[in-house]
């Protein structure tokens, strides 16, 4: 019900516009009136009325003051202006206001309500397209962020030709093009959840991202559980170092106001080329990799030199194998994943100095040491017997070199990383048959979203969107739209209801979007469904 307000300081004038319309029985709300515009001004801003009717001459102040205030702090609020008055100044500065109308008095009480109407479907029509425009951008946001993911992996594999990359980033208008580009991986989460569980702080915290780097020149690609890429472009050097300096800098600020939020990241090295953002990205993976050697906050940089000097209060430097600490390896081994193996060894090994690696005894020593803990791993966690460890990861074979040493204990690694992938899944197919069955429960309200979806069944949302899409081949978005098509269709075809009426049972409040969305995807309208099954459309 839309609320009208009314500001004349004629009592006769306001009497009767209150009094001789029946607003409550033309489906509005009267929610308050004035006899000038100061005191009406305070009083709008409490009921914040859609419609306002005022008259241009009031003491204290009048309505063109008056609609000038409430149109500035209330744009979406309709103005109806009543005057005695025809001269064509004042219409000029309504028009300049933004006044949806301007009448003459006396004007009869049928009269203004026929305006009333007129302004109120504008309002409505407005109403209607704002938020067919919000859910449009949400159906699409899932689906753009898996396009973006698409691009980052085309940028940093370096697999695909300059035109493509180009062409999709115009697609996503993203403007790629500059004389340099550094990548930054970044992750948060809170230390009182696993890092895959929902916490709203933190996708609060998250949400933030995007456009606090953006702010800097940087690009946001989401990476569901590694976390988020921020790709910053510069037009020099000394400009893009400056602004990734800064960007950080406030995002610290912002992760510190939380007690139980831990964040890392890794910064690249700037590169210029496009087909160069390869070697930024490894740099910082390279960095990012000792989010599994520390407990502790940190952003490093990624590079020989940097890297040795900021390492030294995070991971051991110079230690003797024999304390090697099995816990970084199961930490990597419950979280990581085989993309990040290569980088997380490497700076492994460099923490137990750089020439351990070296040495026969202890190469085959350190071998034999995380052959052991990853078996311990796979027995413990993945409860799986010890015939089957050894059946799927064979022990360690006497290794010649250390380029040997090293491959072999990345696919190993690799190998029981891919054995907890397979011991998840029947773990996500319940969490997915979960998420279906709550759809199917709750498909009619209007609000249901990923969000939601993810509280209740404590992922997080990245990891929940990655999780459905794997299981069902389809985005979250696009499942409940045709989820909620169907019900529609069944409706359509097996009772009378009119359309709008069926749009409400199926989630959709706005009958026009309602309309809109299914002509979209069924390829008819609502009753040329109906009438291909025999039914007409009603009303």
């Amino acid at each position: 019900m839309l609320k009208v307000f009314l500001a004349e300081d004629e009592f006769v004038i306001r009497e009767g516009i209150k009094n001789n319309i029946n607003w409550g029985a033309h489906g509005y709300e009267f929610c308050g009136e004035a006899g000038d515009g100061e005191v009406a001004y305070s009083m709008i801003r409490e009921s914040k009325p859609d419609i306002l009717i005022t008259d241009i001459r009031m003491p204290f102040m009048d309505g063109l003051t008056l609609s000038r205030l409430v149109k500035a702090e209330f744009p979406d609020t309709e103005i109806i202006l009543l005057t005695g008055y025809e001269e064509f100044e004042y219409a000029k500065e309504a028009i300049r206001i933004g006044v949806a109308s301007y009448l003459s008095k006396p004007i009869s009480g049928d009269n203004l309500l026929s305006e009333v109407d007129s302004v109120a479907k504008r309002i409505i029509d407005k109403t209607r397209e704002r938020d067919a425009a919000r859910r449009y951008q949400e159906e699409m946001k899932e689906r753009v962020e898996l396009e973006k993911q698409d691009l980052f992996k085309n940028l940093v594999t370096g697999n695909s030709e300059i035109s493509h990359i180009l062409g999709v980033a115009h697609k996503l208008s993203i403007e790629l093009l500059a004389p340099f580009y550094n990548v930054v991986l970044i992750k948060v989460w809170s230390v009182k959840h696993d890092v895959s569980e929902y916490s709203p702080s933190v996708v609060s915290v998250d949400e933030k991202i995007p456009e606090m780097a953006g702010r800097y020149g940087a690009i946001t690609f989401d990476l569901n559980l590694e976390g988020k890429a921020l790709l910053f472009r510069g037009h020099s050097a000394e400009e893009m170092d400056r602004n990734i300096a800064e960007c950080l800098k406030e995002l610290e600020e912002l992760f510190s106001r939380y007690d139980h939020i831990r964040y890392f990241g890794g910064v690249g090295q700037r590169v210029e080329r496009i087909n160069d953002i390869p070697l930024s990205f490894n740099w910082a993976s390279r960095a990012y990799a000792h989010i599994y050697l520390t407990k502790e906050s940190a952003i490093l940089v990624g590079s020989e030199e940097k890297l040795g000097s900021q390492l030294d209060n995070v991971i051991l430097s110079e230690v003797d194998p024999k304390h090697i600490d099995r816990k970084l390896i199961k930490e990597f081994l419950r979280r990581g994943d085989v993309s990040e193996t290569e980088f997380f060894m490497r700076e492994f090994f460099n923490g137990m100095g750089k020439n351990a690696m070296k040495s026969t005894m202890l190469r085959q020593y350190i071998a034999m040491d995380i052959y052991f803990c990853v078996t311990e791993f796979v027995e413990s966690e993945l409860m799986l017997t010890k015939d089957n460890v050894e059946e799927l990861i064979p022990a360690a074979e006497l290794m010649a070199d250390e380029s040997s040493t090293c491959e072999y204990l990345y696919n190993l690694i690799n190998k029981a990383i891919s054995l907890r992938n397979e011991n998840s899944i029947s773990h996500y197919r319940e969490v997915v048959r979960e998420v279906i069955s709550y759809i199917d429960e709750h498909y009619a309200e209007d609000d249901l979203s990923l969000n939601a979806l993810a509280a209740h069944v404590n992922f997080s949302p990245n990891h929940l969107s990655a999780v459905f899409r794997q299981e069902t081949g389809q985005t979250f978005i696009k499942y409940l739209t045709d989820y909620r098509m169907d019900k529609a269709k069944e409706l359509l075809a097996s009772t009378s209801k009119k359309s709008n009426e069926i749009g409400l049972l199926v989630g959709y409040k706005d009958p026009h979007y309602f309309s809109y969305l299914f002509k979209k995807t069924q390829g008819v309208t609502t009753t040329q469904y109906r009438g291909g099954n025999g039914q007409e459309e009603l009303g």
